[in-house]
Parts: C-alpha cells; sequence; structure tokens
C-alpha cells in the first residue's frame, strides 16, 4: 500500500491561503476577526496570510466597521482589479468575447457574427482568437490569467478540450489544444456552455446559495446544468445535462441531432421559428435569430405555437423536478430570458401541470439575473478557480 503523501509546511501555509483566499473572494468584505471563525483558522495565521495578500495587491482594504469601544475593524476583499480573466460564448449564432475582472464585471467586449452552415473549427477558432486579441487591447498592462470558452454540446473534461457537437458537425475536435496553440501563453479552458452559465449563476446569480438546482440555457439550442449538493454534476463521461435531447414526443420533429421528437426542437429558438414557418408559411428573420424570436413574442399571430411552447417547457422542467428534486430551477440563456419575461407565471403554471406535487411544491422557478452573457462570464470561471487555488 502506498503511504499518504506527508503534508510540509510549504503545503500548510498554501492551503491556508487558499482557504482564506476562497472565504474572501465569495463572502467578502470580512474583517480580520471574521476571517478567524469563518475559515477555522488562527488569529495569527489570519493575520499573517492577510499581511502577504495585501502586499502582492491581492487584497484590498474595503472601509471600516466600528468595533465596541475599540478601535474601528478594517473590512478586506480580494481586489476586482488585480488582474483579468476572458470568458468566450461560442452560440449558433455568434462568438461573444468579453474581458472580465475578478468579479466578472465586463471590462471590453468583442461580438463576431456565425452564418448558417459556418461552424467549421478554423472559423470558430479565428473567431475566437480574434475576439480575444481585440479585448486585450483593453486589458492596460493588468495581467490576464487565462481564457475560459463555453461551447454547445458534449465536452470532454481536461486539457484537450476535445468537442463533441453535432449541431456543428464537430465530432471529437480537441477545441482546447487548438486554442492553446494559437492563443500562446495564455491558459485555455474549454467547457460546455450550459455548465459557465450555471456556474456564474450560482457565484452571483439567481442559484447563489443554492445547493440542488438546475440551470437551465435555452437559447438556439438547449441543454441544462444540474447542480448536486453545491457541485456540477458532468456524469460518466462529461455529458449529463443534455436535456435538450430529451423525448417529448415519441415520432416527432426532427431534431438537429438526428433524433425525432427532442425538447430542443419545440422549445429552442430554432424550433419555435420553424414551427411558426410550419403554421403560417412565413417568418421575419430580420435581424437574426435573436430578434425574429423577440417579434414572434409579441405577435398575436405567433400566439398559439408560443402558446404551445409554454406548454412544452413547462413539461421539460417538470421532467427535472421529477428526476432531480432541486430546490430552485433557473432559466437562462438568451431565448429563456425572452420566454420568463412574458411568460414566467404561464411555464410556472404548465411545469405544476406536469410534475409531481411534492417536488413542484419544495421548488421555486426563477429567471437568470447575469443577462445573456452569463455564459460568456461562466466560461471565465475555471480560471478564476485556478487562481484562487482551487485547480
Amino acid at each position: 500500500m502506498e503511504r499518504p503523501k506527508r503534508m510540509t509546511t510549504r503545503d500548510l501555509k498554501l492551503g491556508n491561503r487558499m482557504r482564506l483566499l476562497r472565504t474572501l473572494y465569495f463572502e467578502g468584505p470580512l474583517t480580520r476577526r471574521d476571517l478567524a471563525p469563518a475559515t477555522g483558522l488562527s488569529t495569527a495565521t489570519v493575520s499573517n496570510v492577510t499581511a502577504e495578500l495585501i502586499a502582492e495587491g491581492i487584497v484590498r482594504e474595503a472601509g471600516k466597521v466600528d468595533s465596541d469601544g475599540g478601535r474601528p475593524h478594517i473590512l478586506l476583499e480580494v481586489d476586482p482589479g488585480h488582474a483579468l480573466v476572458v470568458g468566450v460564448d461560442v452560440g449558433e449564432t455568434h462568438v461573444q468575447v468579453e474581458l472580465l475582472d475578478l468579479t466578472l464585471e465586463p471590462r471590453a467586449a468583442a461580438r463576431y457574427a456565425l452564418e448558417a452552415g459556418r461552424h467549421d473549427p478554423a472559423t470558430v477558432i479565428d473567431r475566437i482568437a480574434a475576439g480575444v486579441g481585440e479585448v486585450l487591447g483593453a486589458a492596460g498592462g493588468v495581467p490576464v490569467l487565462g481564457v475560459g470558452v463555453g461551447m454547445p454540446g458534449i465536452v470532454e473534461y481536461g486539457p484537450d478540450g476535445i468537442v463533441h457537437a453535432q449541431a456543428f458537425g464537430w465530432d471529437a475536435v480537441p477545441l482546447g489544444r487548438l486554442l492553446a496553440e494559437r492563443l500562446g501563453p495564455l491558459p485555455v479552458h474549454v467547457e460546455n456552455g450550459a455548465m459557465t452559465m450555471g456556474q456564474a449563476e450560482l457565484w452571483f446569480g439567481a442559484g447563489k446559495g443554492a445547493s440542488n438546482a438546475i440551470i437551465a440555457l435555452i437559447g438556439s439550442g438547449v441543454g441544462s446544468c444540474v447542480v448536486a449538493d453545491g457541485a456540477l454534476y458532468r456524469g460518466a463521461g462529461s455529458s449529463a445535462g443534455e436535456w435538450g435531447h430529451t423525448t417529448m414526443r415519441v415520432d416527432g420533429r426532427r431534431c438537429r441531432c438526428g433524433s425525432r421528437g427532442c425538447l430542443e426542437a419545440y422549445v429552442g429558438a430554432e424550433g419555435v421559428l420553424d414551427r411558426f414557418l410550419a403554421a403560417t408559411g412565413a417568418v421575419d428573420l430580420d435581424g437574426g435569430e435573436e430578434a425574429a424570436l423577440e417579434r414572434l413574442l409579441d405577435d398575436p399571430a405567433a400566439a398559439d405555437v408560443i402558446d404551445e411552447t409554454v406548454r412544452y417547457l413547462g413539461a421539460g422542467l417538470a421532467d427535472l423536478l421529477n428526476l432531480f428534486n432541486p430546490e430552485l430551477i433557473v432559466i437562462g440563456g438568451w431565448a429563456g430570458h425572452l420566454l420568463a419575461a412574458r411568460r414566467l407565471a404561464d411555464i410556472t403554471a404548465a411545469t405544476g401541470e406536469y410534475a409531481l406535487k411534492q417536488p413542484f411544491a419544495t421548488a421555486r422557478i426563477a429567471p437568470g439575473l447575469l443577462g445573456p452573457d452569463a455564459v460568456a462570464k461562466g466560461a471565465a470561471t475555471p480560471v478564476i478557480v485556478r487562481f484562487l487555488g482551487g485547480a
């Protein structure tokens, strides 16, 4: 039997630093007095580690709070501008690249359209590289920690970032490795887009504080992020959360994945527009898919199609409730935001019609809070986790 590795003094110091930094990042600002019970570290250790982090410019003072008769206590927080990260959202219609501070607040952004049928790896990599180059110009000498990319499809978790995206015609494309070769010294992390959006909503959005939740991504396609006991659930092959390809109707509409009756074919923006086209013989695509769906949601002629979409979405959310018993379901993605803004009460009611009573009664359905750029923001979270010492 292999002996357990002996912890060195350096290991202990790094562990203390990681614990304190993560506590300040997620729970700050806090005083040194508050940090001791929050981290389980001694007062002396807190004092030493915070002094190091302040000297390195990672932590800064964030005001004062009164004490009981003594000197005011200094609040400390992670300095959001100490370093920057890049988050990339690769969707069916666009590549969105954002330069973000450590609290995921945007500093610069670049957006490039993706034409229908132009999703080959070379084109997508060119768009990402162009966007990264553009936003890095706004860094102003502040160090950039790395690039995170949110992709549709199944992403094998690992350094090569292997992507299987049937909607793009991709089969085992090592996007992470190809981008690392293109972007030079910047570390690259590739993740499924629904997973990245889910992580962002958990950190700073509607999912904050939830231990068991589902974050649903509804855009051109449909996906989800499953959160179990506070952690993202990936499954045996990193394909957990492919909710859009659960069967809603046997022998139903053809889905982009090649199967029939998938939820995505009824709830995804592309499917909604296609169904309206089939019902009326015409659809206004001026301004692209996002503008077209927004017009459709406000068009009385599309009421039947939208009502049916709401029912299908409710049935799909009910499946998630029955399977995973989450305390919270967050509706996100650009199409999800449009639907929730207009029809959240109807979506919730439809969910209640199809779900078991107990899991429905104990869950809450809410719109995402981070807006349509949540995937790009979430894509940067693995880079920040590494900075905080978690990888």
